[in-house]
């Protein structure tokens, strides 16, 4: 079991500015740098591992976003390194998505179940 557990629950941080979830590229470079570290989706973010996502042609006013958020490639990512990705299934449930629609790899805890995945972990942060 890894040490910190990174739990994301505000969504879509940053990615006007940036094509990047700010704590989901946090958690990249800390893993690159031999963090110890496993990610909770909850709350919004449980959007982030649905197939096939596209925000393309996402403009406000006259600014374009060139460069659209691809958070379902970036979590796919992040379980390729080896991070352990869970998913609140009755978040995912309260926001009509089913769990064949998210990328592989990732595992689904009920909320019921995260008091005590919490007690497993050294460190917790919230984001």
């Amino acid at each position: 079991m890894a040490t910190v557990l990174n739990i994301i629950g505000s969504a879509y941080r940053g990615t006007l500015e940036e094509q990047d979830d700010t704590i989901v590229w946090l958690t990249h470079a800390l893993k690159g740098a031999g963090a110890d570290l496993d990610v909770l989706l909850r709350g919004n973010a449980v959007n982030y591992p649905v197939r096939g996502q596209d925000a393309s042609g996402l403009s406000f006013g006259d600014r374009a976003q060139t460069q659209p958020p691809q958070l379902d490639r970036d979590v796919a990512n992040l379980v390729g390194k080896g991070v352990r990705v869970l998913v609140c299934s009755d978040d995912l449930a309260e926001r009509g998505i089913e769990p064949g629609e998210l990328i592989d790899g990732v595992e689904l805890v009920a909320r019921s179940g995260i008091p005590a995945l919490l007690g497993t972990y050294e460190h917790v942060w919230n984001w």
